[in-house]
């Protein structure tokens, strides 16, 4: 089973504290979450493959290392999981964006598909999922289901905020992806939010309610 990586930076969890604040508005709180994409990206991404290439720098000749293959696949979970990609595109511009849409059951907090569509071919790539919340895992189950049936192996799963239930949920359907978090919060209340979360990131990241 893949690990969980908890991203204790002072930036990130600094970042994640203003995010949390319900006085922080939607212009701070877009900009922190793809601030905060962008710091955790860098942490989930050390161990992309490298290959030696030759090129001429301005005094000679030498071998440079590069990432290999088709290199990355970003696939955000509509629509907070929009919030994320301009952070790892700054990391890697020529990554490949694919998007997945799910809505949840207000009844029984399961996911419901109504829209995928991933880069073709995506099996060579390493592919990162990203929702800002992990609160009952069903949304991040469904999502990496639907990348696998694509054809995905290499799979991360990143978030900003998760809760125990979701973490377990994921590790137990998806136990060959990595797991990164910023922080895993105490509990989801009976409504399956996260607490102390930080509400509904989709409405604070698009300022709708």
């Amino acid at each position: 089973m893949e690990e969980v990586f908890i991203m204790d930076h002072p930036l990130i969890q600094h970042k994640i504290s203003r995010l949390r604040d319900e006085t922080t508005g939607t212009n701070e709180f877009r900009k922190l979450v793809e601030e905060i994409g962008m710091l955790m990206g860098y942490e989930a991404l050390r161990d992309l493959k490298m290959e030696k290439i030759t090129l001429k720098t301005p005094i000679e000749e030498c071998e440079a290392p590069v990432i290999a293959g088709k290199k990355l696949a970003i696939v955000p979970i509509l629509r907070a999981g929009l919030g994320m990609v301009s952070g790892m595109l700054a990391l890697v511009p020529s990554a490949k964006v694919g998007h997945i849409g799910l809505y949840r059951d207000h009844e029984t907090h399961e996911p419901h598909e109504y829209y995928c569509k991933l880069p073709d071919p995506i099996e060579e790539r390493v592919i990162v999922v990203l929702d800002p919340m992990l609160a009952t895992g069903g949304s991040a189950e469904a999502a990496i289901n639907f990348v696998k049936r694509h054809g995905g192996k290499k799979i991360k799963f990143m978030c900003i905020i998760a809760a125990p239930e979701g973490v377990k949920r994921l590790q137990k359907a998806h136990p060959d992806v990595q797991i990164y978090c910023g922080c895993v919060d105490r509990e989801l209340n009976e409504d399956a939010y996260i607490c102390p979360g930080l509400g509904d990131a989709g409405d604070r990241i698009f300022g709708t309610k």
